[in-house]
């Protein structure tokens, strides 16, 4: 199969991809055309369908599809645009070749990071950490292999623990640089401040939002699990868990980009940084290695809100 990061402006491609949203659109001229993107493990792609004859047959999102079109540039981004669609059928794909996947060891990160969970000192801390990664079914079936993001970053299989891991890495370094951080809710606040996604996105091949992700969100499902488990274990202190619940609650750190809080606490405001440090450094990486582009400047990212260039000279 020809794999979307490998597709150039010009070839002819006949192959099947998995249909991850279909839009029914009008042109200026009033006539119905499809919006597509399609998915492989390398990424996605845009895809127009402008002429919807005999050749387009019946498909939904989701679905895996083989498609025959051509690959153009549009606004400095590949695009496809498709003469014939059919649903693809069993046996004439690999779904693992449309699932993107960390190039880690997952097993290697989640056992590095539940590791942490032996080096907390407080009692109340480890027991609740234990109660959320160790004791709920959710977490436990799906945390190995969830996305941390639905498109902006590591939106992909283990995206989710290799943020998680990356985000405590920084956080345990951070804590031992500043005086009056408190190490054990910092290091347990960044192994909790996604754990939600678990809730909030769908597992793949969809990885879209749930319904309970749609209606609250990441942000308040984790200070929700949070009570949850800390109300599990006898004698929680209060102000522990409202300290550490309000860590969640202002890891995106400003109102504009989700927090229902802004950071107030030392071990917040390092798990904000560590977390938006990480996460539009992972989106940098991520924009440089799929450059198509000729040339230092990759383009215009929205999550950097600037143009990119690498650092060949």
């Amino acid at each position: 199969m020809r794999y979307i990061n490998e597709l150039r402006e010009g070839e002819s491609v006949v192959g099947h991809y998995l249909c991850k949203t279909k839009q029914t659109l009008k042109s200026r001229a009033g006539k119905s055309y499809f919006s597509l993107k399609l998915q492989d493990k390398t990424g996605t792609i845009d895809a127009k369908v402008w002429d919807l004859n005999n050749e387009i047959k019946s498909f939904e999102e989701n679905d895996f599809i083989k498609i025959d079109g051509t690959v153009l540039i549009y606004n400095n981004e590949p695009q496809l645009n498709v003469r014939r669609i059919r649903k693809s059928m069993d046996g004439e794909y690999d779904p693992m070749d449309y699932i993107p996947s960390t190039e880690k060891n997952i097993d290697v990160m989640l056992k590095e990071l539940l590791g942490y969970i032996d080096t907390i000192q407080d009692q109340y801390i480890k027991a609740l950490l234990q109660e959320i990664f160790l004791k709920d079914e959710t977490v436990k079936k799906c945390f190995r292999t969830h996305s941390a993001a639905r498109t902006m970053h590591h939106s992909y299989l283990g995206g989710l623990v290799e943020h998680t891991l990356s985000v405590t890495q920084i956080c345990d370094f951070m804590a031992g640089r500043y005086k009056n951080v408190n190490r054990d809710l910092l290091v347990a606040t960044a192994m909790l401040h996604d754990v939600a996604k678990v809730r909030e996105l769908s597992q793949f091949p969809t990885n879209d939002y749930t319904d309970e992700g749609q209606l609250l969100g990441h942000i308040v499902i984790g200070a929700e699990m949070i009570h949850e488990a800390a109300s599990k274990i006898d004698g929680f202190p209060k102000t522990l868990e409202n300290l550490m619940k309000h860590s969640i609650l202002a890891h995106h750190g400003e109102y504009e980009y989700g927090s229902p809080e802004l950071p107030k606490t030392i071990e917040a405001f390092i798990l904000h940084c560590a977390d938006n440090m990480d996460a539009k450094t992972k989106a940098m990486e991520e924009a440089i290695a799929g450059n198509t582009n000729q040339g230092e400047w990759v383009g215009y990212q929205r999550i950097m809100q600037r143009n990119i260039r690498t650092s060949v000279y």
